[in-house]
């Protein structure tokens, strides 16, 4: 198998409430489907996710604040965790705490030669937001 590209689906509870939390971390609603809607997509670049109202894949927070960490957990959240590749982990550190988007790992250079910081979805997908290190 040759893939060409490849489309996450996250199941959510509310798919507008996902569109406007998506638009803080700074993606775009790229269109929407149904009437009323329950499926959709943003996009960021090149890059699109989808999204489903109540169905296709697991949903629901953990009850751990840290995703990471001795007081962490990256079991418990339900639904999809997801790395997503930027120049910037600290730029992006700095717009989630200005949009108030719930932030599970603040930007750390980890051992594996990536800086990255985790951020949750209302529910319970965990997006890794990382940029690689020069060695």
């Amino acid at each position: 198998m040759l893939a060409k590209r490849i489309t996450p689906i996250l199941n959510v509870s509310n798919i507008q409430d996902s569109f406007a939390w998506f638009e803080k971390l700074g993606w775009q609603k790229a269109w929407e489907w149904g009437n009323p809607a329950g499926f959709g997509g943003v996009c960021s670049g090149d890059c699109e996710i989808f999204l489903c109202q109540g169905g296709q894949g697991g949903i629901g927070r953990g009850e751990h604040k840290m995703t990471f960490g001795p007081d962490g957990d990256e079991t418990g959240d339900k639904g999809v965790w997801m790395s997503i590749w930027v120049d910037d982990v600290d730029a992006i550190h700095r717009r989630c705490i200005e949009e108030g988007i719930e932030i599970t790992w603040p930007p750390t250079d980890m051992e594996w030669n990536v800086r990255e910081m985790h951020v949750r979805h209302p529910d319970g997908h965990v997006f890794r937001i990382s940029q690689g290190l020069e060695e």
